[in-house]
């Protein structure tokens, strides 16, 4: 983890070189009294406003030296890497464990003489709702802030040229069952909803979304607060929030990989760029819609209305479909195919390692992210995909020279996409902390 930056020092509420801490400033006998607000104004007095903002940019500061380490911290590591004083640290810690976001484990025996160190770590029992809609599934999930996946179940259906309403309340009944068998004592902080499509996130809309045959569809009509246990609900681009589950080991903890392309292997494409750790989203959230970019003019007609669109030639559908296989094949048996030297499988794999690189190629060139990285049923094609696509990656990626093009894979997961929704509403929590205390 990166060293965390100094909350620089305010000349009119202290001297120390440290961030600061409400309750110690609070109780300082130098400090003047904050001067009452002008009468008739709701504005809070100006020392005020900046106290709360150093007590909220200190409690991240704890939670995020907290959560990410892979090995528990205690209170004087904290203090260590914040550059904060033990005292001050104490009293964040004490709030944020009596505030539910922090545990304490065992006492563990210390190096040098002195008391035992007490590890922190983030409470299990805080937790986030993800909820997915791909064009063949239906999925939740819910994940502890300390990494624990608490619940899972994905509905299994053909949900193509659908209606919104009727497949909204179905996964509505599969929110609420997934809520109710929470273990006891859990508290679920916030609720996201991956789409695959053109998600206006601030309206709550999903635009279009070519697969499903959805348009302008609001979501929260379908899906109340009550539905989802008083939870309030927020969407997502499906590839988006499944690129948080690499860029994320576990809530506040990054990934290994910092940079990197990703791509949702689903019926369709979905695609996402993560720069240091966070999702390119672009200026209206519509970046990344890679299974959209056109690798041949006068290819196949596309749902979306264009032609020769990447998903035509490597989505799911349209790779079984090629090498002769059903909508339903395992992945696995395309592979097999190709390993006997199945020539139609083999045309298939070959055509769609072809629009891979032409697009993927076009990316790189364009955002300098050399790295990619495979989901859904591409990742599982890896072993017979990589070496076509990566010899032609090189070839038309014009940094190759220097950086070749590298292909990695996603860890397996049934609904990745409904556990970036997850993971979001929980970085909220490691960013705002105060707010859940």
């Amino acid at each position: 983890m990166t060293e965390m930056a100094e909350v620089p020092e305010m000349a009119d509420v202290t001297d120390r070189d440290e961030p600061v801490d409400l309750g110690a400033e609070a109780e300082s006998p130098r400090r003047s009294p904050a001067p009452a607000p002008h009468p008739g104004s709701d504005r809070a007095p100006v020392t005020g406003a900046r106290q709360a903002l150093l007590r909220e940019t200190n409690l991240a500061l704890v939670v995020s030296a907290v959560l990410g380490s892979p090995a528990p911290r205690s209170r004087a590591d904290v203090a260590g890497l914040t550059g904060m004083t033990r005292s001050t640290v104490s009293r964040l810690v004490d709030e944020l464990v009596a505030g539910g976001l922090l545990v304490e484990l065992a006492q563990v025996a210390a190096a040098r003489p002195g008391r035992p160190a007490t590890p922190l770590a983030a409470s299990p029992r805080v937790a986030a709702l993800g909820l997915q809609v791909n064009a063949g599934s239906l999925a939740a999930t819910v994940v502890a802030l300390d990494g624990t996946r608490l619940a899972e179940a994905v509905d299994e259906g053909d949900f193509v040229d659908s209606e919104p309403g009727p497949v909204l309340a179905r996964l509505g009944r599969l929110a609420r069952a997934t809520i109710d068998g929470l273990p006891s004592g859990t508290r679920l902080v916030g609720c996201g909803l991956a789409l695959p499509g053109i998600v206006s996130v601030g309206p709550g809309v999903l635009l279009r979304a070519p697969n499903l045959g959805w348009s302008d569809v609001r979501p929260c009509d379908h899906l109340s607060r009550d539905v989802l246990g008083g939870l309030d609900l927020r969407l997502g681009n499906e590839a988006d929030l499944a690129a948080l589950t690499v860029a994320q080991a576990a809530p506040g903890r990054p990934g290994p990989l910092p940079d990197f392309i990703y791509l949702s292997g689903e019926i369709g494409i979905g695609g996402a760029a993560v720069l240091d750790g966070r999702v390119m989203t672009g200026r209206h959230g519509w970046a990344g819609e890679i299974g959209h970019v056109c690798v041949d003019p006068d290819g196949p007609p596309c749902p979306c209305g264009s032609t020769g669109c990447l998903e035509r030639y490597a989505g799911r559908h349209a790779l079984l479909e090629a090498a002769g296989l059903p909508h339903d094949a395992d992945p696995a048996e395309l592979a097999e195919r190709i390993r006997a030297g199945d020539a139609d499988a083999t045309a298939a794999l070959d055509r769609a390692a072809w629009a891979l690189a032409t697009a993927l190629a076009g990316v790189v060139n364009v955002l300098d992210l050399p790295v990619i990285v495979l989901g859904g049923h591409l990742g599982r094609l890896v072993d017979v995909l990589r070496p076509r696509l990566e010899p032609q990656l090189t070839r038309r990626v014009l940094s190759s020279r220097w950086l070749p093009p590298t292909i990695e894979v996603a860890a397996d997961d049934r609904a990745p996409g409904a556990t970036g929704g997850a993971l979001a509403e929980l970085a909220e929590v490691v960013d705002h902390p105060s707010r859940w205390l």
